[in-house]
C-alpha cells in the first residue's frame, strides 16, 4: 500500500476510488539533506507528505536562524498560510536529512475536496496541526528550555538522535553550549 494511501487511512475510510484520483496528482521526489524546500518569500504551492526523513521550519531573526519545529515522517507538512491564501511565506522549510517526499499541487488539493474522504482528511489534519502548534505555544510560555528538552527526550528520544545540536539548540531558544550543559546535567542524574 502507498505509504500516503495508508496515512489518509490512519485519519479517514478512503475508498478505493477516492484513493486513485488522490494518486493521480502526486508527484515523488528524493531530497538530498540540507536542502532548502521552501525560502522566505516565495508562494508554497504544494501540500506535501514526507515518507522518509526528517525537516525543520525556521524563520530568519537578527541575521540567525531560529527553529520553530521539525515534522519527522510520515507527516504531511505545507508552509499553512502561504499555502491557503497563495502569499509569500514567512518562513522557511528544509531537510535536515535525505527525504522522500509526494507533492499535490495548489489547485489539486483544493479540487480534490469535493471528496468526502479527502475533505474530512484534511479538516482532521488542520485539527491535529492546531493542536500541535498550541501545545508548542503552551510549552513556550510555561516551561523552561530543560523541561522542554526533558519532554522531548521521554516522548521523542529518536528526535532527538537525528536533530543537529544547533538547531535543537535553536528550537529551544538557547545557546548550544547551554544545551550541552543540559545534557550533561540530565545525564549525570
Amino acid at each position: 500500500m502507498h505509504p500516503f494511501q495508508l496515512y489518509i487511512k490512519s485519519f479517514v475510510n478512503l475508498p478505493l476510488e477516492d484513493w486513485q484520483e488522490i494518486e493521480l496528482c502526486l508527484t515523488r521526489s528524493e531530497i538530498p539533506a540540507d536542502t532548502l524546500l521552501l525560502e522566505e518569500g516565495q508562494v508554497c504551492s504544494k501540500l506535501y507528505f514526507v515518507e522518509e526523513g526528517l525537516l525543520r521550519f525556521f524563520v530568519w531573526n537578527d541575521g540567525r536562524e531560529v527553529n520553530k519545529f521539525f515534522t519527522q515522517a510520515p507527516y504531511c507538512f505545507t508552509s499553512q498560510k502561504s499555502f491557503r491564501k497563495q502569499i509569500p511565506a514567512k518562513e522557511n522549510i528544509a531537510s535536515i536529512e535525505k527525504c522522500v517526499i509526494w507533492s499535490l499541487p495548489y489547485k489539486d488539493a483544493f479540487g480534490l475536496l469535493r471528496l468526502a474522504s479527502w475533505s474530512e482528511f484534511v479538516r482532521l489534519l488542520i485539527q491535529e496541526v492546531q493542536d500541535s502548534t498550541e501545545d508548542i505555544l503552551t510549552e513556550l510560555q510555561n516551561q523552561t528550555a530543560e523541561n522542554r528538552y526533558k519532554q522531548m527526550l521521554e516522548e521523542e528520544p529518536r528526535l532527538l538522535q537525528k536533530v543537529p545540536l544547533k538547531h535543537l539548540a535553536s528550537y529551544l531558544g538557547i545557546a548550544p553550549q547551554s544545551l550541552s550543559r543540559i545534557r550533561k546535567k540530565l545525564a549525570r542524574s
